[in-house]
């Protein structure tokens, strides 16, 4: 524990010093440090879903170094320190786990979940979805706001009933394809995509990490075609369907 107090100190006293004396950090903000925030959460996903525990560090740091950096400029403005920033979430662990801190019986993680949201709903929300963020991407935000209405009870029973509701999205979204209603026909798709997050919901797969593993397998073996391209002295534009597709096929075996 010492070592980690020590640790801690050690880069809030850098912090101190980077602020005083670096002519970059000096001119950083709230406003200014957002969008690099974001970068590094996902760089901290990339390392994540790659399974590197030193990148998985390394990326930690950056994100704690932020952390840091906000609580700095929040003391400067006496707006808050960072201790006061470490009080409000042990404050708030303590009072939306009351399993732990107090004599509330729960039987498993679901209904800690469950919990979760009917405190947060006792500290003045008026909305179980007016935690999710306007801007997290779409993708997240729909597994994000199905979480949010379960907690309160706003659920279906089993897995079957969801993937039934896919079913009937996808036959709603055929129908207004043949009626060359394109509008319709988005909003349909929409109600698909939402269906399916749902879906995985049920089946404990995050469907955010799902599609960015996809991604991974693509890009891996899309350039596999362009590196045989070269191998063959193609211009991969020139290359055949059936060419690439054999490529392609090739490159799931290995």
């Amino acid at each position: 524990m010492e070592r980690k107090k020590a640790a801690f100190e050690r880069l809030l006293n850098i912090m101190d010093e980077l602020r005083s004396g670096c002519p970059w950090d000096k001119e950083q903000s709230f406003e200014s440090l957002r969008i690099l925030s974001i970068e590094e959460v996902y760089e901290l996903s990339e390392e994540i879903l790659n399974k590197n525990p030193d990148g998985i560090k390394k990326e930690l740091g950056d994100l704690m170094l932020h952390l840091v950096f906000y609580s700095k400029i929040g003391e400067e403005q006496n707006l808050f320190d960072v201790a006061d920033v470490l009080d409000s979430i042990c404050e708030k662990l303590i009072r939306r786990h009351p399993h732990i801190f107090s004599d509330t019986e729960v039987e498993n993680a679901d209904d800690v979940l469950n919990n979760w949201e009917k405190i947060k709903m006792t500290e003045g929300r008026k909305s179980a979805l007016s935690g999710v963020p306007s801007s997290l991407p779409s993708l997240v935000k729909a597994y994000r706001i199905q979480e949010k209405a379960s907690g309160i009870g706003f659920d279906w029973d089993n897995k079957n009933q969801v993937w039934g509701k896919v079913v009937e999205e996808i036959g709603e979204f055929e129908k207004e394809l043949h009626d060359k209603n394109m509008e319709k026909a988005e909003e349909e798709f929409g109600d698909i995509l939402f269906a399916l997050v749902n879906y995985a919901r049920f089946l404990n797969i995050n469907p955010d990490d799902a599609l960015e593993k996809t991604n991974h397998k693509f890009i891996k073996r899309f350039k596999m075609i362009e590196e045989k391209a070269i191998e063959m002295n193609k211009d991969i534009d020139k290359m055949s369907l059936d060419e690439m597709n054999e490529i392609w096929e090739k490159s799931k075996k290995d």
